[in-house]
């Protein structure tokens, strides 16, 4: 489904939100497709939550370089799902990335700079909106 809306995605935050409005009202069928990616999404979730449950359950977490590779994994999809989530460049989209990429200023001695190349600059902007459909579109 992603390659699908990413035929008809445009990654500019003055047409961002527009596309994803022609995707919903004028792409054949754009609106299930849109539906189907989001809603797997969560469905992926829940079958990751099933997953590591069951792990914990039978103790899975005592083999620490498998237990550790699944905690990375883990935090690589709710990266891939949280940039997802900015893709639309609504007001929510806009000030989640805002709010959520400023909690990096907290690593010391990094932070700064990290944040900054996330951004693509001083302030969540056009390059961040870019660097997020990029990371999205390969990182899965």
């Amino acid at each position: 489904t992603g390659l699908f809306l990413a035929m008809h995605y445009t990654a500019d935050i003055s047409s961002a939100f527009s596309s994803v409005a022609h995707i919903q009202r004028d792409v054949q069928f754009g609106w299930l497709i849109r539906n189907l990616h989001a809603n797997g999404a969560s469905m992926f979730f829940i079958c990751i939550y099933l997953h590591i449950g069951r792990g914990l359950y039978y103790g899975s977490y005592i083999y620490l370089e498998t237990w550790n590779i699944g905690v990375t994994l883990l935090m690589l999809v709710m990266a891939t799902a949280f940039m997802g989530y900015v893709l639309p460049w609504g007001q929510m989209s806009f000030w989640g990335a805002t709010v959520i990429t400023n909690l990096l200023f907290a690593i010391p001695y990094v932070g700064n700079t990290l944040v900054e190349w996330i951004w693509g600059g001083f302030a969540v902007d056009n390059a961040t909106l870019t660097r997020f459909f990029t990371f999205h579109f390969l990182l899965p």
